[in-house]
């Protein structure tokens, strides 16, 4: 079967920063994302869990595949948004095999 190669791109934001970000990866040329909560993890704070958390507090996992023509693009929209918040930005390598949809 063919495959071909996608960039993999995962953001954890504060839960708050969800919809200024999607509307800037949108902007960005992203056709699609997933987003995730985040239950818990640690970090330069120490560990934290969103037990106990109220309304839209704590974090969650943005994932999309793009094509790497739009990794750019993609990257400057989410890191004018993460550099002011906690987060981060992952990037990997994918193989998908249906290229229109990226």
């Amino acid at each position: 079967m063919q495959t071909y190669t996608a960039k993999r791109v995962e953001i954890l934001i504060e839960a708050p920063m969800e919809s200024r970000l999607t509307a800037a990866l949108t902007a960005a040329g992203v056709k699609g994302f997933s987003v995730l909560p985040v239950l818990g993890g640690a970090g330069q704070s120490g560990r934290w869990s969103a037990d106990g958390q109220l309304g839209r507090a704590g974090m969650v996992a943005v994932i999309c595949l793009v094509d790497p023509a739009r990794l750019e693009p993609l990257l400057d929209a989410a890191f004018g948004l993460v550099e002011r918040h906690i987060g981060l930005i992952n990037v990997t390598d994918a193989q998908v095999i249906r290229k229109a949809r990226f």
